[in-house]
C-alpha cells in the first residue's frame, strides 16, 4: 500500500474517531462514523486478495446500513421532540432504532454475521483496528445513550452475543476468527452492564483493547494465523511465545492476570443490582470461550510440532521484537494489584 495512502486513511481514522467522541450533534456523529468507514476500507482491500475484496464489501454495506438506521433514529427523535443533541433521545422508535444501529456497528447478535468474515479477510493488523479502535465511536455512542437504549433488547443481545460468541469459536481454527467471536463475547458482557455502570463498560473496553492489542501484535510478529501454524511457533521465539500463552489466559478472565478484573468487578455489579440470574447465566457461557482460549494457549506453548522426527525445526527469526510488545504483555498480564484503586476511579 501506497505510504501516502496508509497515512491519509489512518488520519481519517483518527479524525472520525475524534468527530465522534467530541460530538453533542447527530449529524456530526454519523458524519464521524462515515469518515471512519470510508478510512477502513483501502486498509482492509490492502492485500490484493479475493478473500480481501469480500471482506471489504460486507463490511461497506453493513457499517452504511448501520449509519442509515442511526441517521434515521435522529430524525424520526428530532422530528418528534425537536431536539437533535444525542442525549436528549426520548422517543421509544427512535431508542430501538438506535439500539439496532449501534448494535450493527458492533457486531452484537444477532447482527454479528459481518464481523468473523471481515477479520478473516483482513491482515492482523487490520484486525487489531477493527477489534479495538473502530470499536470506539460505537461504544461511546452507546455510553452517551445508554439511560435511553431499549433495556430489554439490549439484555436479550448481550445474554446471546455472550453464548454465541463462545460457542461459535468452540470449531474455528483460525486465529483471526477465534479473535472475532472472542470480542463478541466480551461486547456482550459490556452491553450486559453498561445501564448499571457505564463507567465500568468504559474500564472494560479499555482492558479488552489492551490485551486484544497484545495478542494482535504477538501473532504478528510470529507470523501465525492459525492453529496448525501456531503449534510449532514455540521454535521461533519461545520467550514471546510464552508470554502469549499469559495474554491468553488474561483474556479469558482467568486470575491473577489483568483480565479477571473486570469480570470480577461485572459480576459484582450485577450481584449489587439484584440481577443474580443474568451474572450466573453470563459466568457459565464465559466458560465455552474458556476452552477455545486453553486450546490456543496449549498450542502457543506445545514444545514439539506434531510431526515426524525427520521435521526440520525452525529457529529463531531474525525479526526483532516491535518495542511495543513488552509493555503491553506487562500490562495485561499484571494489572490485577492495582485494583483496589479502581472503586476511586468508578
Amino acid at each position: 500500500m501506497n505510504p501516502y495512502a496508509k497515512l491519509m486513511s489512518l488520519s481519517s481514522l483518527a479524525l472520525g474517531t475524534t468527530i465522534t467522541i467530541t460530538s453533542n450533534h447527530w449529524v456530526m456523529a454519523w458524519a464521524g462514523l462515515e469518515l471512519n468507514t470510508l478510512a477502513t476500507l483501502p486498509l482492509i482491500a490492502k492485500p490484493h486478495h479475493p478473500r480481501a475484496i469480500e471482506a471489504t464489501t460486507k463490511y461497506f454495506l453493513v457499517q452504511a446500513a448501520a449509519s442509515t438506521l442511526l441517521l434515521f433514529s435522529s430524525l424520526t427523535n428530532a422530528q418528534f421532540t425537536g431536539q437533535w443533541d444525542i442525549t436528549n433521545l426520548t422517543h421509544p422508535l427512535s431508542c430501538t432504532l438506535l439500539t439496532t444501529a449501534i448494535a450493527m456497528k458492533l457486531g452484537l447478535v444477532p447482527f454479528h454475521f459481518w464481523f468473523p468474515e471481515t477479520m478473516q479477510g483482513s491482515s492482523l493488523t487490520t484486525g487489531l483496528l477493527l477489534s479495538t479502535i473502530l470499536k470506539l465511536p460505537p461504544m461511546a455512542l452507546l455510553l452517551l445513550t445508554a439511560p435511553s437504549l431499549n433495556p430489554t433488547l439490549l439484555t436479550l443481545m448481550a445474554v446471546a452475543s455472550t453464548a454465541l460468541g463462545g460457542w461459535m469459536g468452540l470449531n474455528q481454527t483460525q486465529t483471526r476468527k477465534i479473535l472475532a467471536f472472542s470480542s463478541i463475547s466480551h461486547l456482550g458482557w459490556m452491553a450486559a452492564i453498561i445501564t448499571f455502570n457505564p463507567k465500568l463498560t468504559l474500564l472494560t473496553f479499555y482492558l479488552y483493547s489492551l490485551m486484544t492489542a497484545t495478542i494482535f501484535l504477538t501473532l504478528n510478529t510470529i507470523k501465525t494465523t492459525k492453529l496448525p501454524t501456531m503449534t510449532i511457533a514455540w521454535t521461533k521465539i519461545p520467550p514471546l511465545t510464552t508470554s502469549l500463552m499469559l495474554t491468553l489466559l488474561s483474556l479469558a478472565g482467568l486470575p491473577p492476570l489483568t483480565g479477571f478484573i473486570p469480570k470480577w468487578l461485572m459480576i459484582q455489579e450485577l450481584t449489587k443490582q439484584e440481577m443474580i440470574m443474568m451474572a450466573t447465566t453470563l459466568t457459565i457461557l464465559s466458560l465455552l470461550g474458556l476452552f477455545f482460549y486453553l486450546r490456543l494457549a496449549y498450542c502457543a506453548t506445545i514444545t514439539l510440532p506434531p510431526n515426524s522426527t525427520n521435521h526440520t525445526k525452525l529457529w529463531q527469526t531474525n525479526k526483532k521484537t516491535s518495542t511495543q510488545i513488552p509493555p503491553l504483555i506487562t500490562l495485561t498480564i499484571m494489572l490485577l494489584p492495582l485494583s483496589p484503586a479502581i472503586p476511586t476511579i468508578l
